[in-house]
């Protein structure tokens, strides 16, 4: 019966021990193994009812052709451009995921780019450590009176607007995936050629698909009215790393705070050395910029509740299993 089975789940990546215990706790025989490649897991993947993943490891149409046990794939964190997600759906599996659990972590770092960028606060910081005291070269400037701009209403683009709420400032939202009536009282909700009308500041709140690889280029930026500043907290793809850098060095982008870019190398946690191009090495020059390796959603707490909003959604999808002879 399979109310009676216990399921397997296989945790491949460095995870909270909240996942595996609370895992444990509710039934499931769990293994937890960090060592795991590509190759490896394909091998043992038939052993194990789940696994759970982050993104060194594409769990792609190949790899799925070969798995005839899977039930879920539970990916530790909000992206999921490294899974094929249609193809796993198509054949049964369920993929879930734990935006909800870092959407506070990514809000607050989203508004301390914005902050650090507008105050100079490394820029000043680096020259205050090498002696330097500039205090008019470093003057800042103020977040209230801006009209801030939002592509993305999920749950990172609505942390991020819950926090700037507090700061006398116009919020607009643009989601093409929302139907009208999504955003709070205190957002504004605006078609893309008016948030490029009205922002100085844009921020980017939306998964890597091949729709989304390269929004942010040079037509795209054309279309600001006026110089913005550019936020990108969510995937480095998303932004046409030339096209930045031409405009920031013509003023129609007037800084950039990002906590990815597209040259990082997820699958070894690091940057791609070889995709270090003369525009990147621009933006890492440049002192209106603003750049963090990938941890706007890397908090103490985050890791914790990313663990447990995973848990609830593995334990929830194996009840459906475990109680389909109850019905």
């Amino acid at each position: 019966m399979l109310s009676d089975m216990i399921f397997r789940i296989l945790i491949t990546d460095d995870t909270h021990p909240t996942l595996a215990d609370r895992l444990r706790m509710a039934g499931f025989d769990v293994v937890v193994d960090p060592s795991h490649d590509y190759d490896s897991l394909l091998s043992v993947v038939n052993d194990f009812d789940a696994i759970v993943v982050r993104s060194k490891i594409a769990i792609d149409r190949n790899f799925l052709d070969h798995v005839h046990r899977l039930k879920c794939i539970g990916r530790v964190g909000a992206g999921m451009e490294t899974i094929d997600v249609a193809y796993a759906e198509s054949l049964g599996i369920c993929c879930v995921n734990s935006p909800e659990g870092n959407r506070d972590a990514v809000g607050e770092h989203a508004m301390g780019l914005l902050l650090a960028l507008f105050d100079r606060i490394s820029h000043a910081d680096a020259e205050v450590r090498q002696g330097v005291w500039h205090r008019e070269a470093n003057r800042g400037r103020e977040v209230k009176g801006c009209t801030v701009g939002i592509i993305g209403f999920g749950n990172m683009g609505a942390s991020f607007a819950k926090r700037l709420s507090g700061f006398d400032c116009e919020i607009i939202a643009y989601d093409k995936y929302k139907k009208a009536g999504f955003a709070p009282d205190y957002v504004r909700e605006v078609s893309l050629q008016s948030l490029q009308q009205s922002a100085d500041v844009l921020s980017l709140h939306v998964s890597l698909t091949t729709e989304t690889y390269h929004l942010v280029d040079a037509d795209f930026l054309s279309k600001f009215a006026k110089p913005v500043a550019l936020i990108n907290t969510s995937r480095g793809a998303v932004v046409d790393t030339p096209a930045l850098a031409a405009a920031l060095k013509s003023g129609s982008v007037s800084g950039a705070a990002l906590d990815v870019i597209e040259y990082e190398n997820m699958a070894k946690d690091g940057l791609n050395i070889d995709g270090l191009t003369p525009d990147f090495q621009y933006l890492l020059q440049s002192d209106r910029t603003v750049i963090t390796p990938h941890v706007a959603g890397w908090t103490v707490e985050s890791k914790n509740k990313l663990a447990d909003v995973l848990a609830d959604k593995i334990i929830q999808t194996f009840n459906q299993y475990r109680c389909a002879d109850c019905r």
